[in-house]
């Protein structure tokens, strides 16, 4: 749901008027865009909590559940303040990131850990290719495809529903499929005679101990390594979403105002085609790359590169067809694997 938004997001901003001029677009959109983050930020430390006492499970299908409700709402807006309120609430209802980290971690073996997050970050790579793609190709189907769809149908009248549709029936499979997800949450108030169990407990224990000799959870604050990291992740979470909302809205926008003149079409097809490769970057490339240089230097090299590439944007204005798609692609296609 949010790789989809950006291909169709400035058309769905005009077209529910709430912008007095064209000019104003763009600020209306970016309100819709942070709605979404602005709720995660606020829940995300509290559906971890929820998590570590109830299960991972339960926070897996509240999450789906919200998606395929709010989602839905989200595409049937007849309002700027409805867009805006439904994402709004499906990011406070989004807390399924923190738990699905830990679920792969917790439904492996230790010595497969890292696999499992490897994973995580691959399907991360997949949404980015299916998520623009739907969003681009299926945003104005009355329009695009009007054999298909007439402009009296649902589809014509809400143009912006079918690609939040698809998402949502996708919510559904994966609901469905949380039937057989086994809970991995460990109960250490129940006795059992597994070994993983004991073991469980008593690294449990120990760790419990060690906080209390280290001053407790706000110890954390004052690790100043772990601050660091976080910091650094925070910033460059930042970029990347904010790059994700702006690269959008600067390619659909009008020459005249500096941007490329591109279609919803156009802007999936780049952001699906960048997810692709950076899928293949962290299956084939990212393994021998890590390798051979430090995870911080790597940190340090493709911050350094990506000014450079962000600042180069401007001048892709000056191309047009068949080179402005090559650069384009090749631009965006850097940028994400720089984030890897």
């Amino acid at each position: 749901p949010i790789q989809s938004l950006f291909p169709f997001l400035y058309f769905m901003i005009r077209d529910l008027h709430i912008a007095k001029q064209v000019e104003d677009i763009g600020f209306y959109a970016g309100f819709v865009g942070a709605s979404y983050m602005l709720g995660r930020a606020l829940t995300s430390t509290i559906w971890g909590i929820v998590a570590d006492k109830h299960g991972r499970k339960p926070v897996l299908v509240i999450t789906l559940i919200a998606v395929i409700t709010l989602n839905t709402l989200f595409g049937l807006s007849s309002s700027y303040w409805m867009a805006l309120t439904t994402r709004g609430l499906l990011g406070l209802l989004s807390g399924m990131l923190g738990p699905i980290k830990a679920y792969a971690t917790e439904v492996c073996r230790k010595e497969h850990s890292h696999l499992a997050l490897s994973l995580i970050s691959s399907s991360r790579a997949i949404g980015l290719i299916v998520g623009p793609a739907i969003g681009g190709y299926l945003a104005q189907p009355a329009d695009k495809y009007p054999g298909m769809f007439s402009q009296e149908s649902i589809f014509g009248r809400f143009p912006y529903f079918l690609p939040c549709l698809c998402i949502s029936i996708l919510a559904v499979a994966a609901l469905i499929s949380c039937i057989w997800l086994p809970e991995t949450l460990h109960k250490h108030n129940e006795a059992t005679d597994s070994n993983n169990s004991i073991e469980a407990m008593e690294e449990s224990l120990s760790d419990s101990n060690a906080e209390e000799s280290s001053g407790g959870y706000w110890s954390l604050f004052t690790n100043w390594p772990l601050m660091s990291a976080i910091t650094v992740y925070c910033l460059f979470s930042l970029q990347d979403v904010a790059y994700a909302e702006v690269f959008s809205l600067w390619a659909v926008s009008d020459r005249k105002y500096g941007g490329l003149s591109f279609t919803s079409t156009d802007v999936g097809s780049v952001l699906a085609l960048s997810g692709l490769f950076l899928l293949i970057y962290q299956i084939l490339i990212y393994p021998s790359v890590a390798k051979a240089i430090e995870p911080i230097t790597l940190v340090r090299a493709t911050a350094i590169l990506t000014l450079p590439l962000l600042a180069s944007y401007p001048f892709m204005t000056t191309l047009s067809g068949f080179n402005l798609q090559l650069v384009v692609n090749c631009a965006s296609s850097l940028k994400n694997s720089f984030q890897v």
